[in-house]
């Protein structure tokens, strides 16, 4: 594997090593125990690779991130979990102000930005994903939409759907306005979107680009890869809904497209911090990369990459803002008091 770093790779021929130790010698049973907020068959796929290549299983608890969250912390030293792993920069930053992370250097990885790495050895991006615009095919006309401050316009007045302000990918995409611009200038752009709703938050980013489809709305915002899975899906109906809508990557000439991830670290507890280390390298080598791409329709975040998408390869390329992500989970609560003074509902 291209990217399979020098720790996985030992670990790879130890296990070669037991594997073929003389008879009468039994090595021992290795494991992991994962707490994960992710859901995706990728994720399956890779669990599985992983232990046909180390020997070492992994154990899966799936929660909600927050559930995650609380029952690490609950659990105290007790918890048996190893690795954490979970979607946006605003949980992870709650992990790790609640302490529930080890300190790990993560430097030794080739081909992924700086910013995409914990400055403080916390934890480490896997995968990403970029919050969009989609627009009308049929009642926008390209080029009406170039940046997130152009949706603030008073002519997008009633055409607008989004997510609710409880929404973690709305929440940081609120925290990186705040970097860039300050508090202020965020709400305001934060009243003039709640201004320009077509209807009242509902559902998920699927539901917002099928608000377009049915003409509910003319623009809504997205995360990228709910518009992939939709272009990509065996359903007909939700095909027809991707092919409504035309994306656009924000802010090109400025600061760049919005871009979260999904992110793992070590727990400060954990019973296998070796095993711990070993998976989540593993979450980063070429074969996992390739999975997130083809099988989640997410954008690795190692460079060079290879992968077999045609859908994500055509958003391609693009200029992701290059901020660094643990600066969204420090903004966070700041962008929640944000859109309660401007009742973003």
């Amino acid at each position: 594997m291209r990217f399979l770093i020098p720790a996985l790779a030992a670990a790879t021929a130890l296990t070669a090593c037991s594997q073929s130790a003389p008879s009468g010698e039994e090595s021992e049973a290795r494991s992991v125990n994962l707490y994960t907020a992710r859901h995706y068959s990728s994720d399956e796929a890779v669990y599985a690779d992983f232990t046909a290549a180390t020997g070492i299983e992994v154990n899966v608890l799936q929660a909600s991130g927050d559930q995650l969250i609380e029952r690490v912390r609950v659990d105290g030293e007790r918890s048996p979990a190893d690795i954490i792993l979970t979607v946006d920069a605003a949980r992870l930053h709650r992990a790790e102000e609640a302490g529930l992370f080890a300190v790990s250097d993560f430097s030794n990885i080739d081909g992924i930005a700086a910013n995409m790495v914990d400055p403080d050895g916390h934890w480490v991006a896997f995968a990403s994903r970029a919050r969009v615009i989609a627009y009308s095919n049929d009642r926008v006309e390209a080029g009406e939409i170039t940046s997130y401050a152009d949706l603030a316009d008073p002519r997008w007045e009633g055409r607008i759907c989004v997510r609710s302000s409880g929404n973690v990918y709305n929440q940081s995409l609120l925290a990186g306005l705040i970097a860039h611009e300050g508090e202020e200038a965020a709400e305001a752009w934060a009243a003039a979107i709640a201004a320009n709703l077509a209807r009242a938050p509902q559902g998920g980013d699927r539901d917002q680009l099928r608000g377009i489809a049915a003409g509910e709305c003319d623009v809504a915002i997205t995360n990228h890869y709910y518009y992939a899975m939709m272009a990509r899906s065996n359903d007909e109906a939700d095909r027809a809904v991707a092919a409504a809508s035309t994306l656009v990557f924000p802010n090109q000439e400025t600061t760049g497209t919005h871009v979260n991830i999904s992110g793992a670290g070590i727990a400060a507890n954990a019973p296998n911090a070796e095993e711990a280390r070993i998976f989540i390298e593993y979450l980063l080598s070429a074969d996992s990369q390739r999975k997130f791409a083809e099988m989640t329709n997410e954008f690795p975040v190692i460079a060079d990459s290879q992968w077999d998408n045609d859908v994500l390869a055509g958003m391609l390329p693009f200029t992701a803002d290059d901020i660094a992500i643990d600066v969204l989970g420090e903004n966070n609560a700041a962008a929640q008091r944000v859109f309660d003074r401007v009742d973003w509902p």
